[in-house]
C-alpha cells in the first residue's frame, strides 16, 4: 500500500510527548490498530502517528478514503478543525491552527474576489455581512483562548526563534513569558533556552522589566511623579472607609424604622 506523507498536513499535528507516545505504543501492540487510518487519495490526513508506530513494529491497521475534498486546503482545514476540537491540544498549538485557519480563508476568500469581482449596489454594501474570522476575537473563540493570547502566539510566530518555539510546544515555558522572551535578539533567545526554565523565566521577567521602566510615569496635579502603588492603596482604604460609613448609616436606619420613626 502506497501511503505519502504530506509535510505540511503533518506540521498540522502536535507532536506527542514521550508518555503519550508511550502510552498509545502499548495500546498499538496489546489491542492492535482498532481505527482505521484516513486517506485522501495515497496522501495521509489521520492517523499519523499510529501509522509510524504500526509501521515500525509491523502492526497491521486498515485504511478509509475521504473523497470529499477539492483541493489540499480543504484537507487542511478539515483537519484543523478536527484538532481544534480535542481536549488534549494545547492553547498554543490550537492558537497556531486558528491562525492558520485564518491565513487559508483570508487566502482563499482574496482569490475568489480576484476570480470574480462583486458588483454590489450601494444598499448591497451597507448590508453586506462581513468576511468570516475577520477579528482575533474570533479566531481566539475558535481556539478557545483569550485575544491576548493570540496576539501573543503571533509575537512569538513573526520573532520566536525555533528553539524558543519548541520550548513552548513543551510546556517549558508559558506563551505569555515566550511573547516577552521573544522580543530579545536570536541569540539570546536561543541561550535562554539553552539554560533551561529557570533562564527562560529570568529572561521574560526582565524584558518585562524593561518595558515597566520604559513607560511614562503618571503625573499628579503638583506636576509630581505619582506612586500608582501608593495612590492604589490609598483609594482602597478610602473605599473601605466609605463602605463602613455607609454600613453604619444603614444600620441607624433600621433602628429607627425599627422604633417607628
Amino acid at each position: 500500500m502506497n501511503i505519502t506523507i504530506h509535510d505540511q498536513l503533518r506540521a498540522f499535528v502536535d507532536p506527542l510527548t514521550e508518555i503519550e507516545h508511550a502510552a498509545l505504543e502499548r495500546s498499538l501492540l496489546a489491542e492492535g490498530c482498532r481505527d482505521a487510518l484516513v486517506l485522501w487519495g495515497d496522501i495521509l490526513i489521520d492517523g499519523h502517528n499510529r501509522y509510524e508506530i504500526c509501521r515500525r513494529h509491523g502492526i497491521e491497521f486498515r485504511t478509509v478514503q475521504n473523497n470529499s475534498f477539492a483541493s489540499i486546503e480543504d484537507v487542511m482545514l478539515w483537519m484543523i478543525d478536527n484538532h481544534l476540537a480535542r481536549r488534549s491540544v494545547s492553547d498554543f498549538q490550537r492558537g497556531l491552527l486558528a491562525l492558520r485557519k485564518k491565513e487559508i480563508v483570508t487566502a482563499r476568500m482574496a482569490q475568489q474576489m480576484a476570480e470574480q469581482p462583486p458588483e454590489p449596489s450601494p444598499d448591497d454594501m451597507d448590508s453586506r455581512p462581513p468576511p468570516p474570522w475577520n477579528t482575533r476575537e474570533e479566531v481566539a473563540k475558535a481556539a478557545r483562548v483569550s485575544s491576548n493570547t493570540i496576539s501573543q502566539i503571533e509575537r512569538i510566530q513573526k520573532a520566536a526563534a525555533p528553539q524558543l518555539v519548541e520550548a513552548v510546544r513543551s510546556g517549558t515555558i508559558s506563551i505569555n513569558a515566550a511573547a516577552n522572551v521573544a522580543q530579545l535578539p536570536q541569540e539570546a533567545q536561543i541561550a535562554a533556552v539553552a539554560g533551561g526554565r529557570k533562564e527562560l523565566q529570568q529572561a521574560a521577567r526582565q524584558v518585562r522589566e524593561q518595558k515597566a521602566a520604559g513607560k511614562p510615569k503618571k503625573l499628579g496635579p503638583d506636576g509630581e511623579p505619582v506612586d500608582e502603588k501608593a495612590a492604589l492603596k490609598a483609594e482602597i482604604a478610602a473605599l473601605k472607609d466609605r463602605m463602613a460609613t455607609l454600613l453604619t448609616e444603614n444600620e441607624i436606619l433600621k433602628q429607627k424604622l425599627a422604633n417607628g420613626g
